[in-house]
């Protein structure tokens, strides 16, 4: 396998977008936002990337064949923030690592933890071929250490391929302290709603399977209808399979998708088919994200439907998650790391993928 690696400086970024790399028939090319935050374009022979090298590393914005990946927001451009709130538009985004979830009363993190606008203290290009063929990334290093608390080093990565409109986001977590260190990780992708849409998924729209969550966080205010409406899909959540009722999505609907099916490999993958042909996709190794999480919020300022979350607890705040037994503990000088392959699906390959996630599901009894 052979690898350059080019290191990259906050120098480097100015106004004008600028190409850095070319390989393969991908290109990387750098520019700078007028909020001041850094910016790598990658693009292939089907579409873009816009990475935030010195940002979380989060995923900015996405498009492929011509189709927008990413939520409706507020957002015209990455805004400096010490939480995700502040800025939230891009695509995707790390999630935790420590904390992670909404927080309750009692909880002290923030929304969704430390990473997700967390500076790095390195990013950097780098181009390769390996056993799926030539790559050009993204990488990402920042050490997090605390007195008298956590050590530990994070390395984000976003993989894309010369031809393919599906690529990789990865994080791996070393634990550099002397105690054990909690871990709570998940992968925040943010797909664009998308009016008629239809679920495809490795389990059955059952309330087991299919589990609504009816705790209320606190930054979502109740009604009356709110109230019916997930009482009703606690019993049956199958009115959510097909996405043909926007204002039931404000305020927000979260659902857990319970032991979703996966192949002979231990991957487990959903999608999203969309009206006008094709799909959003994304697939992961379920013994490394053992909970799924569906978020969709529909109103005039935001549209999302994040159909697969895929995490290693619930997003209900440290304390709760504490309780379920959902905090993972990670020992002195242990890795954990994680991978999902997710994004665009022309038509063709949109009708076997779901075929494949359909097998899983009939063939064994979903």
């Amino acid at each position: 396998m052979s690898v350059t690696a080019l290191t990259l400086r906050s120098c480097f970024f100015g106004e004008k977008e600028r190409p850095v790399v070319s390989f393969a028939g991908m290109t990387a090319s750098l520019f700078r936002y007028d909020s001041g935050i850094e910016a790598i374009r990658l693009t292939n022979a089907r579409g873009h990337l816009v990475v935030l090298p010195f940002f979380g590393q989060m995923i900015w914005d996405a498009v492929f064949d011509g189709v927008d990946l990413t939520m409706t927001n507020m957002f015209a451009q990455p805004r400096p923030a010490g939480e995700i709130v502040g800025t939230y538009g891009c695509f995707a985004f790390h999630s935790g690592l420590l904390r992670n979830g909404c927080p309750s009363p009692d909880d002290t993190h923030p929304l969704h933890g430390e990473m997700p606008c967390a500076p790095m203290d390195e990013a950097g290009l780098e181009t390769g071929v390996d056993e799926s063929g030539p790559y050009l990334a993204v990488t990402g290093m920042r050490e997090y250490v605390m007195g008298f608390g956590a050590h530990y080093r994070a390395r984000p990565r976003v993989v894309l391929r010369p031809t393919e409109t599906l690529f990789t986001i990865a994080m791996t977590v070393d634990n550099l302290a002397g105690d054990p260190m909690d871990l709570m990780y998940m992968c925040h992708v943010n797909f664009a709603f998308q009016e008629g849409a239809r679920i495809v998924q490795p389990a059955p729209f059952t309330p087991e399977r299919t589990v609504v969550r009816t705790a209320i966080p606190g930054h979502v205010v109740p009604t009356e209808d709110y109230r019916a409406l997930l009482a009703a899909l606690a019993v049956d959540p199958s009115g959510m399979e097909v996405l043909d009722e926007p204002a039931r999505y404000a305020p927000e609907q979260v659902f857990y998708i319970r032991d979703p099916l996966s192949d002979a490999q231990g991957r487990t993958a959903q999608m999203m088919r969309l009206p006008q042909g094709g799909a959003f996709h994304i697939a992961y190794d379920g013994a490394l994200f053992p909970k799924c999480v569906r978020w969709v919020l529909v109103n005039d300022d935001q549209k999302v439907c994040a159909f697969a979350l895929p995490s290693t607890c619930e997003p209900e705040g440290y304390l709760a998650e504490k309780a379920k037994g959902n905090v993972r503990s990670l020992a002195p000088g242990q890795r954990a790391a994680f991978a999902v392959t997710l994004g665009y699906l022309d038509e063709p390959a949109a009708e076997a993928a779901e075929r494949a996630i359909k097998a899983l599901s009939f063939g064994k009894g979903a």
